[in-house]
């Protein structure tokens, strides 16, 4: 289980990282990779960090009780 919870903290932070170059540059890097946002690839690494942040909110209760 706490593979799965690096795996989802590291694809948040890419997430991340990604929108801070679409708000700064206005540079979207996984679109550029894949082709384009409607590309399956695109939209295949969308859905995998949204779920990388959905798991993440379930853990939410376990990092407040530690902190």
């Amino acid at each position: 289980m706490k593979a799965l919870n690096v795996i989802s903290l590291i694809l948040i932070i890419l997430g991340g990282l990604n929108w801070l170059s679409v708000g700064l540059f206005e540079y979207d890097v996984v679109s550029e990779i894949f082709g384009g946002t409607d590309e399956v690839g695109s939209r295949i690494v969308y859905t995998v960090i949204g779920i990388a942040a959905l798991y993440a909110i379930a853990l939410f209760p376990k990092v407040s009780r530690d902190a």
